[in-house]
């Protein structure tokens, strides 16, 4: 980009963050396209300036999509911009989790991203020491010990009586899923099938850091567990394996709640085994160059 050019849209940028126009979030949202990371940075930097003007969940939207960029100040600023939305950024914490866990992510992205996790998660405890809740499954009012319980175990609110009926469940069906799993790959995790065990072996033996069948929130009160993490390049991996009509519908649902939260989906089937690294690879390098 001409060096002109860009002092342009970064002036432009700076300029919105210091108008106090709720009008500006449209201008910004653009800006964040730019090609410029310095007119990234600077229009991350002033929809924070701008927080309680501008409309929150979309802006909130445009600044987790910014956490992934390529250029580590934009997703420092971007960080620091999701603060000054307070609850309202709530749904941010996940991201921000991954990227204070990620050993690729710098010290000082690290540093930002910590304090605004506190400043978003501070706003939440206030918010919630003043608010009613009430059980998600029978409708009665929910104390707030028991609201703290069950929002710490499933992300929904839950009367101890039914909290105890939805662990059970869960508990049962966590003890199933383990006991699917009786491959073990050569690194030691113990996978589902041999497509997963093929994975996580081409991972490990192209020094790329995973998580497998961690329990993940990616919908407010859903929790679904990607078969594989890469927080180095925060990508998921699914591997399909099986053809049943059930397992099918529960597939494309799961697509939809990854589309509908951005999160950056590979996905593999049984016909790609053969192929599974140079798959893995195309499909990497091909997420990261939308971003």
């Amino acid at each position: 980009m001409d060096i002109s050019n860009e002092r342009k849209l970064a002036a432009r940028a700076k300029a919105l963050g210091e108008s106090a126009d709720p009008q500006a979030f449209d201008e910004l949202a653009g800006l964040t396209e730019s090609d410029s990371p310095l007119a990234r940075r600077l229009a991350a930097s002033a929809l924070g300036k701008l927080a309680g003007l501008v409309p929150a969940p979309p802006s909130v939207k445009v600044l987790q999509k910014l956490l992934s960029d390529s250029h580590p100040q934009v997703r420092q600023y971007s960080a620091k911009a999701l603060g000054a939305f307070g609850t309202d950024a709530g749904p941010a914490l996940d991201d921000l989790r991954d990227m204070y866990r990620s050993p690729a992510e710098k010290e000082y992205v690290k540093r930002s991203v910590l304090t605004a996790g506190k400043t978003i998660r501070e706003a939440m405890r206030i918010a919630e020491s003043q608010a009613i809740h009430t059980c998600r499954s029978c409708g009665v009012r929910v104390e707030a010990d028991e609201y703290a319980r069950s929002m710490r175990a499933f992300n929904r609110s839950f009367c101890d009586k039914c909290f105890d009926e939805v662990y059970l469940r869960r508990r049962n069906w966590d003890a199933k899923v383990e006991l699917q799993k009786t491959i073990k790959a050569r690194d030691g995790t113990i996978v589902q099938s041999d497509g997963e065990r093929r994975i996580a072996e081409w991972l490990a033996d192209n020094n790329i850091a995973y998580r497998y069948d961690e329990r993940i929130r990616i919908l407010d009160g859903y929790a679904i567990r990607p078969d594989f993490y890469l927080p180095e390049y925060d990508v998921y991996i699914e591997y399909w394996g099986m053809k049943t009509l059930d397992y099918k519908i529960g597939m494309l649902k799961k697509q939809k709640l990854y589309q509908q939260e951005g999160k950056r989906l590979i996905s593999l089937y049984p016909e790609d085994k053969e192929n599974l690294g140079i798959l893995i690879k195309r499909k990497i390098h091909r997420l990261l160059a939308k971003t």
